[in-house]
């Protein structure tokens, strides 16, 4: 076992945790790896849709040092909930959901900062993909200051087939793009509301913008094209906040 809690390495040990049902974000694997052990591992790891890379030894290496055999598991910092188990719960509570979607987040502190701002903001639930996303951490939890602990998040395989439960739910999908038609503090943020942030450089994928009821902008006056993503999730939370709250 590893003294690094958040991997696992080695056949035996990412086995067992599976079985105890640890949160797992991926599990590295070299490549042409074969045998038994590996084959009780990988049928695990399909059955319960854990995300998988292929990667080289050098990698593996790189992540530790230890006798991992060639499998690596990152053991998440969060329990992860299920968002079509959880939208019900926010309905019966007679509350109006406020979904976060992030879509292609890799940078750890990023993702961090963002979760901090949803979570002072009372986002009902953060949304990220199986794959492509940054992995939730203990420096995301770090960075988050603790937010990521009181969070809910809901990992998925299909952010696609997310957005249509949301929007089948009754939940308004806003996107935010720098191509957005509308500023962003017209949007209506009063109801039942999920809010897409893309990452920096690529923004949100086209396929999820077609899935988009509205698309809001934020006004960028000075020379520099772009906020970071962190800092526009918190603009446009908070629009929400003073929306829902306020006005």
């Amino acid at each position: 076992m590893s003294k690094n809690k958040n991997i696992e390495f080695g056949f035996r040990a990412i086995t067992e945790a599976i079985r105890a049902g640890k949160e797992i974000d991926k599990v590295l694997i070299k490549q042409n790896l074969s045998g038994d052990l590996f084959n009780e591992l990988f049928a695990l790891i399909r059955e319960h849709g854990i995300p998988f890379q292929y990667v080289p030894q050098e990698k593996l290496n790189n992540v530790s040092r230890g006798s991992h055999q060639g499998v690596i598991a990152m053991i998440s910092s969060v329990e992860y909930r299920q968002l079509d188990d959880l939208l019900p719960w926010i309905y019966e509570r007679g509350e109006s959901p406020l979904i976060l979607i992030l879509d292609r987040i890799t940078d750890v502190r990023n993702f961090g900062a963002i979760a901090r701002s949803a979570e002072c903001a009372g986002v009902h639930a953060v949304v990220i993909s199986e794959r492509g996303s940054a992995p939730v951490n203990s420096d995301a939890v770090k960075t988050s200051a603790g937010a990521l602990s009181h969070l809910n998040i809901c990992r998925t395989d299909s952010l696609r087939e997310a957005i249509i439960f949301l929007k089948e739910s009754g939940v308004h999908v806003i996107a935010a793009t720098e191509k957005g038609s509308e500023i962003y503090y017209k949007a209506n943020y009063k109801g039942p509301i999920a809010l897409i942030m893309g990452c920096e450089e690529r923004g949100v994928s086209q396929e999820l913008l077609k899935l988009a009821d509205e698309e809001v902008k934020i006004p960028v006056l000075g020379k520099i094209e772009s906020l970071n993503v962190s800092v526009a999730a918190s603009v446009i939370l908070y629009e929400a906040v003073r929306q829902r709250t306020f006005a």
